[in-house]
């Protein structure tokens, strides 16, 4: 189909009820026709949240998308800019946090949470970049974690991925933001409202009162802030924290 030049196309790989859910939300009340993904399996997940976008006056598309698939992945990349319209931003959003000792580390548990938390961020990195140079605009932002700077004890995997790939961002903001793309890197520190707190944090309602839990629907606010930033202004890494965070 013909490309509005007008129109502003988002991704978010690594959409849910919680980060990612708010960030499609966020961006298609911005103006943005908003694409979200997740494994195949979560797809009547990922509709239903297209479904709540619609329903409010924007326009959304679910895809089923194993984020770690090269293939899957350029596959992906082609169909926005073939049917829906060219990228405008991209979120990588995914977590992958587990925890276990490091004599209980397996070496499959090892490399499935390094595929997902930072080879896919490269992948979904890449071929952003691949679509956006030649247009010498774009934003890719990556969602990363307390563990993108330091290891915690049980987080040796997640850690490892996760500084991972905060050093994929940060190359590809040395590299890309003289071509006009803005990269930036998010930590988010501490706990978020979501399905895992509720079914572990007992008080987590008080704490949300108190603003002591990240709200998923104020960390897609900032996102959207970072987009809006001027050229001459722009922020490469933002923390996001609750104040009774320690840090």
């Amino acid at each position: 189909m013909p490309q509005d030049a007008a129109k502003r196309v988002c991704l978010v790989i690594g959409a849910g009820d919680g980060v990612g859910g708010a960030l499609a939300k966020a961006f298609a009340q911005d103006g943005f026709e908003v694409v979200v993904t997740r494994r195949a399996r979560h797809l009547d997940q990922l509709q239903a949240l297209a479904d709540e976008i619609a329903a409010a006056g924007g326009k959304a598309h679910a895809m089923g998308v194993d984020a770690r698939s090269e293939e899957e992945t350029v596959a992906l990349f082609e169909h926005i800019e073939r049917e829906i319209g060219p990228l405008e931003v991209v979120v990588f959003n995914i977590g992958a946090n587990v925890r276990f000792g490091i004599r209980e580390t397996t070496a499959r548990v090892f490399t499935k949470v390094w595929e997902m938390a930072c080879f896919a961020g490269f992948l979904a990195g890449r071929e952003a970049a691949k679509v956006m140079v030649p247009r010498g605009r774009g934003a890719i932002f990556f969602t990363g974690a307390t563990a993108s700077q330091r290891g915690r004890e049980g987080f040796a995997a997640f850690a490892a991925a996760k500084s991972g790939l905060r050093a994929v961002a940060q190359s590809m903001a040395r590299e890309l933001g003289p071509k006009g793309i803005h990269v930036a890197h998010v930590i988010c520190d501490g706990s978020i409202d979501g399905v895992f707190s509720r079914e572990n944090i007992p008080d987590l309602d008080q704490r949300l009162a108190e603003n002591r839990v990240l709200k998923p629907a104020d960390i897609a606010e900032s996102y959207v802030a970072l987009y809006h930033q001027k050229p001459s202004a722009w922020t490469h890494e933002m923390d996001l924290r609750p104040w009774s965070e320690a840090w």
